[in-house]
């Protein structure tokens, strides 16, 4: 029998959800927010039934009946850290999604949301491989400063569901492979996947991405920060949000970048290839966490559209190993398909 399911996927100013009958899209929606409409709350967790009556409004005008879902799912947000997998929303994951436990984030609202309209039609609630999903070995947390240990918070959706999806086009297990997954979207991570584990990760200390500036050299950062010219928010903007191809470029959209270099802008190439060094680089460091024995690297992400950067990286580092390309990143089916995997025994929920 069939499975239709819900998926939620709160984002800052607005709430993306889609039906699903199996992995088939049956409709999907962006329902945007003004920043007015979201002034009005005072935290993520007040916006709760806001967001809940827009998405049931927009299936009622759709004239879906709510009562023939089997689940519903949410994104999962600042939990505190977790392996991977589908976890049903319980009461003690509701209570950490509600209160922040790493972070007051809008995909908070994902499992929140996800569990009450579950418990309202008697279906079950899950989230799918949270941002928090850490999984790393001991010697992957050391960062020199003992204050400050590296932590796992990156692409953990997108980079699970790619490499799941390259074990099953191959026939074999995603806990048998040794991957290395690298997600080129706003941000960039770059993951080592070994034996169905993320064994370590580069994140916001990894290459620069249109939007952050990456791993930044500390004493330069450390003299900025006291430089009394700037107030830690201003140096935060920089790092995460203005840092990146907007910071040389003024732009965080690839396609602009592209079209710069096709216009002869020399800059902007020269820009294009130091972030193709440096996610080669991030890529080289994860296959040595793997001693060298990577089955395959598959790369991810909004930019792995751009045959320049792809091809560029696979110049680079094709001697690692076999590269697969999937571009884009859809969440939506990736949050369907964690729960179609314990809804149809291939996996079991994890409990929080």
């Amino acid at each position: 029998m069939s499975i239709k399911s819900l998926i939620i996927n709160p984002g800052s100013t607005s709430t993306k959800i889609g039906v699903f009958e199996d992995e088939t899209l049956l409709f999907e929606e962006t329902l945007r927010h003004s920043t007015e409409e979201i002034a009005q709350y005072a935290s993520i967790v007040d916006q709760k039934d806001f967001r809940k009556k827009i998405i049931m409004d927009l299936l009622a005008e759709k004239n879906f009946d709510i009562h023939s879902l089997q689940v519903v799912v949410g994104r999962g947000g600042m939990l505190k850290p977790i392996p991977g997998g589908t976890y049903a929303v319980t009461d003690d994951l509701l209570e950490d999604l509600k209160v922040g436990r790493q972070g007051q984030h809008a995909s908070n609202l994902g499992g929140i949301l996800a569990r009450e309209i579950g418990d309202s039609i008697g279906v079950p609630s899950y989230i799918v491989d949270p941002v928090v999903v850490d999984e790393l070995m001991p010697i992957a947390r050391y960062s020199g400063v003992p204050e400050l240990p590296r932590t796992s918070v990156f692409h953990a959706l997108n980079q699970k569901a790619v490499a799941k999806r390259y074990a099953k086009e191959n026939h074999t297990a995603y806990d048998s492979l040794r991957l290395i997954v690298v997600h080129m979207g706003g941000g960039v991570s770059v993951g080592a996947h070994e034996n169905g584990r993320v064994v370590d990760v580069f994140n916001v200390d990894g290459a620069f991405s249109p939007e952050r500036a990456g791993a930044v050299p500390s004493g330069a950062l450390i003299k900025m920060c006291f430089s009394g010219k700037y107030t830690e928010k201003e140096v935060y903007k920089k790092i995460v949000g203005n840092g990146g191809f907007n910071a040389y470029l003024g732009t965080n959209d690839m396609r602009n970048v592209e079209k710069m270099v096709n216009d002869g802008d020399d800059h902007a190439k020269e820009v294009r290839e130091a972030f193709i060094m440096q996610v080669a680089k991030d890529i080289g460091s994860m296959a040595a966490v793997l001693n060298g024995k990577v089955d395959q690297i598959i790369m991810t992400g909004g930019i792995a559209y751009n045959k320049s950067v792809t091809d560029g990286l696979k110049e680079r580092i094709g001697f690692i190993a076999p590269i697969t390309v999937y571009p884009g990143e859809d969440e939506l089916l990736a949050l369907t398909q964690g729960a179609l995997r314990v809804l149809n025994g291939e996996e079991k929920a994890m409990v929080y």
